[in-house]
């Protein structure tokens, strides 16, 4: 998994608070990036060994194939 730079600053924006500082990140990051690639990787969009990158679309993240990698039948 790859964040780009604007994903990043979209997690880091919603997991700081003025008054509790960093204490959300876990929950920003759990709710923003990780239960939302949870739902992808169940619908089966992804396989393993692929490399996930993460960009920000707008208000909301996006998960894309940055590179996957080849099966053992297409190997052979």
């Amino acid at each position: 998994i790859e964040l780009t730079p604007a994903a990043k600053e979209l997690v880091a924006e919603r997991g700081y608070d003025p008054v509790y500082g960093a204490r959300p990140l876990k929950r920003s990051i759990q709710k923003n990036a990780i239960d939302p690639l949870a739902n992808e990787l169940l619908t089966g969009r992804f396989k393993a060994g692929d490399r996930i990158l993460v960009d920000r679309d707008g208000d909301r993240l996006v998960f894309r194939i940055a590179e996957r990698k080849a099966s053992d039948t297409e190997a052979a």
